[in-house]
């Protein structure tokens, strides 16, 4: 158990975006017994200058113009930090050295206003948590001198567009010098390891309370008039995460399935062959809280993530809700996936996908759906925190 502390999180989702993440929830969960300041990550030049008309940049420019305050309380026991400074906007650079420049320099300027904050704050011997920010905080250990240094992993952020050119030397560099690495996953673990002898695997929080099947009392109107069986999924529709073969070869397989996908699509679904089958059926975005009155229609729930570098770590929450819900699931057979081996089906191709479904819709019963739900709810934050803090004990800095 950690109490009494004062925590530092770097969070690589800014504290008041629309758009949540595990950092934001670990926070909150550490607060519960700790003094926690909270870190948005500093706006560099060329998003003030792209996004100019999105509210949480205008936001950001008040607060640099002195107009907002810099670091706002959330609660009793924790505070929510705008870094007052601008930093420079390094993506297109390809030359290491110039980058590293740059970015100690960006990192300088992001500390200076952490540090202020502290003081502010009276936080001493505080814990640093770092949301996978191996760029801007690369120098932290050094900058802010906190008496441990974390570093948390949970998604594969060095196989993305934005960090792939630098991200794995620099995110090696600063796993290296952490003194303990955490993560969601054990294949990010796995990767972790072999910079980091304190490198623990802690899983993963879900706050499934939203997900309760006997909270719905109506479907939506859009979906209670597609015919069973639904084969449905709920998530954003990106390309690069799903595989939007397997989608189409279980509608085109089966035409008595209707398919249906609640979610945005990126363009490449957009454009994709899915909306010429008629039994695959799109239904859009919809607010968070609907999400499970249309997870309540589906018969099964689909995860047909696409196996890359970037997937193939993930630790995917919606299966944590899809259960929650005491739904079927087939998902792809991925090293994350193992830890669900005995509550879904875990398909290897295609084919596999139509089999299992099929298998799903003939042997479903009560007595499994609960069995779902059980399992799910112990996949809470207080538990995730719970591994964490006995990770932070084990380790000696």
């Amino acid at each position: 158990m950690v109490k009494n502390r004062d925590i530092v999180v770097l969070g690589l989702q800014a504290l008041d975006s629309p758009i949540g993440s595990n950092c934001i929830n670990l926070s909150y969960e550490f607060a519960r017994d700790n003094r926690v300041l909270y870190v948005n990550y500093p706006i560099d030049r060329l998003t003030f200058y792209r996004q100019k008309s999105n509210p949480l940049i205008q936001k950001r420019k008040e607060i640099l113009q002195g107009k907002q305050e810099e670091l706002v309380k959330v609660n009793d026991s924790m505070w929510n930090l705008f870094p007052k400074t601008t930093i420079e906007s390094l993506s297109k650079i390809q030359f290491r050295s110039l980058f590293a420049f740059f970015n100690k320099m960006n990192n300088k300027r992001y500390a200076k206003r952490i540090n202020k904050a502290i003081k502010e704050l009276g936080f001493k011997d505080f814990i640093l948590f770092n949301d996978s920010d191996f760029f801007r905080a690369l120098h932290f250990k050094e900058l802010l001198k906190p008496a441990m240094n974390i570093y948390y992993t949970r998604d594969n952020m060095r196989e993305t567009d934005y960090f792939r050119r630098h991200g794995a030397f620099f995110e090696d560099q600063l796993m290296s010098k952490s003194d303990l690495v955490v993560s969601n996953s054990m294949y990010l673990n796995d990767i972790a390891a072999v910079n980091n002898p304190n490198s623990v695997y802690v899983g993963q929080g879900c706050d499934v309370s939203l997900f309760n099947r006997d909270l719905i009392k109506e479907l939506p109107e859009d979906i209670k008039s597609i015919p069973s069986p639904v084969i449905g999924y709920i998530g954003a529709l990106k390309s690069s995460r799903l595989d939007i073969e397997v989608l189409a070869h279980i509608a085109r397989s089966k035409p008595d399935w209707n398919v249906v996908l609640v979610g945005p699509e990126d363009e490449v679904f957009q454009k994709s062959e899915l909306h010429q089958i008629e039994n695959v059926i799109f239904l859009g975005s919809k607010n968070e809280k609907e999400l499970p009155d249309y997870l309540m229609a589906f018969d099964v729930a689909l995860n047909p993530q696409a196996l890359n570098e970037l997937t193939i770590g993930n630790y995917p929450r919606k299966i944590d809700e899809y259960l929650a819900m005491g739904k079927a699931v087939v998902a792809t057979a991925t090293e994350t996936m193992k830890a669900f081996k005995d509550y879904t089906y875990l398909a290897h191709n295609k084919e596999e996908y139509v089999e299992f479904i099929s298998k799903a819709l003939e042997d479903d019963t009560e007595e499994k759906a609960k069995d779902r739900i059980a399992f799910a709810r112990t996949h809470t934050w207080e538990n995730n925190v719970k591994a964490i803090y006995e990770a932070i004990v084990n380790t000696k800095t």
